[in-house]
């Protein structure tokens, strides 16, 4: 009966499809296209189809789903990067739901392990999909969904705790040591047409706001932490290393929380007038010279009396971090935000002496990262520079890499 003219269509469908596919196939040998493996597997059960198909009818996954290439940008080692056509991610959980990524930013780190392979300890030893930094729309949702709807706009928040440890259950989740992060291997990261995650790591945007300024949630969620890890007050003294995206953020932040004077510091002078109308009160720029003299010439020139109250590093440059420890009041306070060598040379008398206080940083505070670029206290659209299509990903790698614009970001695979 029903059973079986269900069958049938699906028989039908997949022959037809299969059919199409080989086309598109001798199409693409015609027309001289970068070939890449199908991944195509041969028809599948039709008795299980059918159970899947019902299911399907209760919410859980689309049907067009199973069915469409999932093209991702991987690298395979350190300078070399391919195109590969790797299997649609599913719903596996009730909560899990499937994002067609739509813009990803590029980072830092992405681009350290394209060039060195590597980042501490964390070291690429199997092809890995890159980028982190991505919004998208919704496609798919588990059963047990109700935070966000097929064709809602996100972004997403691309590490995902255990949920069961100390850190987890103390409310920092961020600090997890089983976490998994996107594009930090061993984990494969967000350029790719779909990525699965839980549906409490993606945070719907609010109406007006767009799905690029949706890719720059996730720096923004990094300076936002780095900030409240500072805990910058209003009226206060902050200076940031890095006219970088995330040394960028961090002073639009700390002038959100209220800081009454911000100094950017760089070594471009490009990036430095861009700071000084993005979001810095002064800019300074930094010249070859000894750390105490460069911090005596900062404390000087930019009338910060005793010393800065908070001192943000977004560069990872050992002569920066040396700097900062010196430009510093007295019980001061510094935070860690940029990756460089895993070991440096640390004033630590300055440290002592002056009982600062020194932090890192991890991920974190997404959601109010979202609200504040929504409500304009953190403007993002001036931070991008320039968008590639997504078969010109390695493009937007050679840019960061170059220094060039503020944020490149890279478009989803075309539909």
């Amino acid at each position: 009966g029903r059973k079986e003219e269900e069958k049938k269509r699906i028989e039908e469908r997949e022959e037809g499809r299969m059919g199409d596919l080989e086309d598109d196939d001798e199409e693409d040998e015609e027309d001289g296209e970068m070939e890449i493996e199908e991944g195509v597997e041969g028809e599948a059960d039709v008795d299980t189809q059918f159970e899947e198909r019902q299911t399907l009818r209760n919410g859980v996954q689309p049907a067009n789903l199973r069915t469409t290439k999932n093209l991702s940008f991987v690298l395979q080692k350190p300078g070399e990067v391919k195109y590969e056509d790797r299997p649609v991610p599913e719903v596996k959980d009730p909560h899990d739901v499937i994002v067609n990524v739509k813009y990803t930013g590029i980072c830092g780190s992405d681009v350290h392990y394209w060039t060195h392979g590597s980042i501490g300890a964390f070291i690429v030893r199997s092809p890995m999909v890159l980028g982190h930094e991505s919004s998208g729309i919704i496609t798919a949702t588990g059963s047990a969904v109700t935070s966000v709807s097929v064709g809602d706009c996100v972004a997403l928040e691309p590490g995902i705790p255990c949920r069961r440890c100390v850190r987890c259950k103390d409310g920092k989740y961020n600090l997890c040591p089983e976490m998994a992060f996107a594009a930090t291997p061993p984990f494969d990261g967000t350029l790719a047409r779909f990525y699965r995650l839980p549906d409490d790591f993606c945070y719907k945007l609010p109406q007006g706001m767009s799905l690029e300024e949706g890719a720059l949630v996730e720096p923004t969620s990094v300076a936002v932490h780095v900030v409240r890890q500072a805990s910058v007050k209003p009226g206060q003294q902050v200076v940031v290393w890095g006219a970088g995206p995330v040394g960028l953020l961090c002073c639009a932040v700390a002038r959100a929380f209220g800081a009454s004077k911000i100094v950017s510091v760089d070594i471009n002078e490009e990036r430095l007038q861009f700071a000084q109308k993005y979001a810095a009160t002064h800019v300074f720029r930094a010249q070859k010279e000894s750390a105490s003299e460069s911090a005596a010439r900062l404390v000087r020139d930019c009338g910060l009396g005793v010393g800065a109250d908070v001192g943000i590093d977004a560069t990872g440059a050992e002569p920066c971090i040396q700097t900062a420890l010196h430009a510093l009041r007295v019980g001061g306070t510094y935070v860690q935000a940029g990756m460089g060598k895993p070991e440096i040379t640390w004033s630590i008398g300055a440290m002592c002496a002056k009982e600062l206080n020194v932090k890192g940083y991890s991920s974190g505070d997404y959601q109010l990262a979202v609200t504040m670029i929504a409500n304009g206290s953190v403007p993002v659209k001036e931070l991008i520079s320039g968008k590639v299509p997504f078969d010109s990903a390695e493009l937007a790698f050679q840019d960061v890499r170059d220094g060039k614009g503020i944020k490149t970001l890279i478009e989803g695979v075309k539909d």
